[in-house]
């Protein structure tokens, strides 16, 4: 049975950061995945799922909720440990929607939490523009990148506080202290 974690937060919450520490601090037991990652692996990896998800990116085009989905579920079921983090996901309404009803059909995966990163949007345009790594750190940018984080946050708080997955942690501390909170929640759940 695979334990899955997902992590969500706005952008400069420190999500994948604290995704990346936590499964390196426990290699023996978790792995940790962003969902760019596993599709930008299955597009190299030469399987059929991959040849697809090149035809839709190659174009500049997104890629089909069903084969985000499926590449996803995928790579939890294909994991080498028995917990995995996955951070990022889902972004929308209609990602979490059809995430759970695949996962209602998969009795080896357990999705165990879903972990809130919490910052202040001044917070997190602070951190995101501090850190300016490229062009997609900007403020015009940002502040899109936050609309589309904030505008089904809502819903998917409640979706998941309803089935009593969703567990918040306050993300404006020292990443240490974070860390900690976060890497102590998820061994108390495995």
């Amino acid at each position: 049975m695979k334990k899955l974690f997902l992590i969500i937060g706005a952008p400069g919450s420190g999500k994948t950061t604290d995704a990346e520490i936590i499964a390196k601090n426990n290699s023996e037991r978790i792995i940790h995945y962003s969902t760019g990652d596993l599709l930008r692996a299955e597009s190299t990896s030469g399987s059929e799922r991959g040849k697809l998800i090149e035809s839709f990116t190659s174009k500049g085009n997104l890629v089909p909720l069903e084969i985000v989905v499926e590449t996803i579920v995928s790579a939890i079921s294909n994991a080498p440990k028995e917990v995995i983090l996955i951070d990022g996901y889902p972004r929308s309404i209609e990602q979490m929607e059809a995430f759970n009803s695949v996962l209602q059909k998969h009795t080896d995966i357990k999705l165990v939490s879903v972990i809130e990163v919490e910052v202040s949007e001044s917070v997190a345009k602070e951190r995101v523009l501090g850190r300016a790594r490229g062009a997609d750190d900007n403020v015009e940018v940002f502040n899109n990148r936050m609309k589309v984080f904030l505008e089904p946050l809502f819903e998917i708080r409640k979706f998941y506080a309803d089935k009593s997955l969703l567990h918040k942690i306050n993300g404006e501390r020292g990443i240490d202290e974070i860390v900690a909170d976060m890497q102590n929640f998820i061994r108390s759940k495995i």
